[in-house]
């Protein structure tokens, strides 16, 4: 079983386009996007089990310089 979830990400401005690059060169993210509004970047995640995801959003995605707050909403599986 495969599951996605969509990662809402607040970023320090300055750093967007670095985050960005960051986020598409890491294992687990399949879509990055960047929109307006409250967020700043949308990151599409896949991994194989649920107990993935949070290792992947807190030392992968949070740990990354300028990321600043995230909001994850997880897909219900098929």
């Amino acid at each position: 079983m495969t599951i996605t979830a969509f990662v809402l990400i607040v970023v320090d401005p300055v750093l967007t386009t670095q985050v960005f690059d960051e986020l598409q060169n890491t294992e687990g993210v399949r879509e990055v996007y960047q929109v307006m509004g409250p967020y700043d970047i949308v990151a599409v995640i896949e991994v194989a089990s649920f107990v993935e995801v949070t290792p992947l959003v807190s030392k992968e995605i949070r740990g990354l310089e300028g990321v600043v707050d995230t909001t994850t909403c997880v897909t219900f599986p098929d």
